[in-house]
């Protein structure tokens, strides 16, 4: 079975709710063969991301940037997946109350290091997540999860 990595770092409801609207996207019923595994971004390891074909990442935008725990998955695991992961789709939602540009930034340039192939436009959210924001949420995890069906 094909696995989908959802990496996040939700210390907000905003955050919750849409990463919520991603994991129910991601498992919709329509998708088949392919297991959701979830890990906080502070618990999540490199082999973890080694078993995943495909990701999605979702960060709250702080202080311009993304979180400090997205970055720490990232710092501790680059290296060790930079060769094996090349080529494997990821999405990306961000939550911030101002701008988000810094943390799209971070996530490119470490996205284009990797060599991860974008499967889906990134969501971008600022204050409260409206019925149409969420949506674009679940899209974005059926998405990237139907990428991976066989």
């Amino acid at each position: 079975m094909t696995q989908l990595l959802i990496v996040h770092h939700t210390p907000s409801p905003y955050c919750q709710a849409m990463f919520e609207a991603v994991l129910r996207g991601a498992t919709d019923r329509e998708i088949e063969g392919v297991e959701v595994v979830r890990r906080p971004a502070l618990s999540v390891s490199a082999s973890d991301f080694l078993q995943a074909e495909g990701y999605v990442l979702g960060s709250p935008a702080n202080l311009g940037s993304i979180s400090g725990a997205l970055k720490h998955a990232f710092d501790q695991s680059y290296y060790q997946i930079l060769d094996s992961t090349r080529g494997r789709p990821f999405g990306l939602y961000l939550h911030g109350n101002e701008g988000t540009e810094g943390a799209e930034r971070a996530v490119d340039s470490i996205t284009t290091g990797l060599g991860w192939a974008k499967a889906a436009d990134n969501v971008i959210v600022s204050g409260k997540p409206e019925k149409a924001d969420l949506e674009r949420c679940w899209e974005l995890g059926a998405t990237v999860a139907a990428h991976l069906m066989g």
